[in-house]
């Protein structure tokens, strides 16, 4: 069984940082992909970050590329998302996800953290 538990959200001015962390337990073969999405009320949830952490690449979000950092701590099982010179527009709930990397989907979920910031 999967389970990812999400923290490090708040509040912060434009321009402020915040790194989010993703606790992780688990099957490895079943985290191998790891990705950080973010859903504002009324749009689609996007895709901001992503780690393959078999092959250690890591893919951004244009919105973010580089502001935003993803990383794994292996020995703790903890992936990062570390994002600086926020924006106003990185408002949103953000959750950490999971899946297999031959999967197409990802299948497990975090509960959200939220990040706010102000202008």
């Amino acid at each position: 069984q999967v389970q990812l538990v999400e923290s490090g959200g708040g509040s912060v001015q434009s321009g402020g940082s915040l790194r989010l962390s993703c606790a992780v337990s688990g099957n490895i073969y079943s985290t191998g992909c790891m990705g950080w999405f973010r859903q504002t009320p009324g749009k689609e949830r996007e895709g901001v970050a992503y780690l393959n952490w078999f092959i250690r690449v890591t893919t951004y979000a244009d919105s973010v590329k580089g502001r935003f950092t993803i990383s794994k701590d292996n020995a703790k099982n903890v992936v990062y998302l570390q994002m600086n010179s926020l924006k106003p527009e990185d408002t949103a709930m953000y959750f950490c996800a999971a899946k297999s990397c031959g999967a197409a989907a990802y299948n497990y979920w975090g509960q959200g953290t939220q990040v706010i910031v102000s202008a």
